[in-house]
């Protein structure tokens, strides 16, 4: 199901490019959140990232955002972290992961793109992942895709 006019909002967003190859994410994801606690910074919301390259690339390109307590960002400039003080995105279409994100990505982005040529709408963004949890604590993850 694709749901429309969904938005990201986060305040002090700590973000950095990676490359990688697809099933190294968690790699990716896990060095991130290790330079920032590493550093003293606290995670106050879902790591989340957007995906810059082809999704059918080789290597992975992606810029990974994780929302953070501290207002106040000094990091060493070789770690090529940026700071938002504010990260929001509107007008997007979204759609949720629930199992076997490996599998179920692919389709879902195709969904996405699918859904926004069937309305004759204009991408405006890359595709964003967040993950989070229910209630329960079970992890899913949400697909985003900016739209005009």
């Amino acid at each position: 199901m694709i749901v429309e006019n969904h938005q990201i909002a986060y305040r002090n967003v700590a973000s950095k490019l990676y490359n990688f190859l697809p099933e190294e994410i968690d790699i990716a994801l896990k060095d991130f959140d290790t330079i920032l606690t590493d550093h003293g910074f606290h995670p106050t919301g879902p790591i989340f990232f957007t995906i810059i390259s082809d999704p059918t690339a080789e290597v992975m390109t992606a810029e990974i955002f994780l929302p953070i307590a501290e207002s106040r960002f000094s990091l060493p400039k070789e770690e090529e972290v940026n700071f938002r003080s504010y990260f929001y995105v509107d007008n997007l279409l979204s759609t949720r992961i629930i199992d076997d994100f490996d599998a179920q990505s692919q389709v879902k982005y195709w969904e996405l793109f699918d859904y926004m040529k069937e309305h004759n709408m204009t991408q405006k963004t890359p595709v964003f992942v967040q993950f989070k949890k229910t209630n329960s604590n079970r992890t899913y993850a949400e697909m985003s895709l900016g739209v005009l």
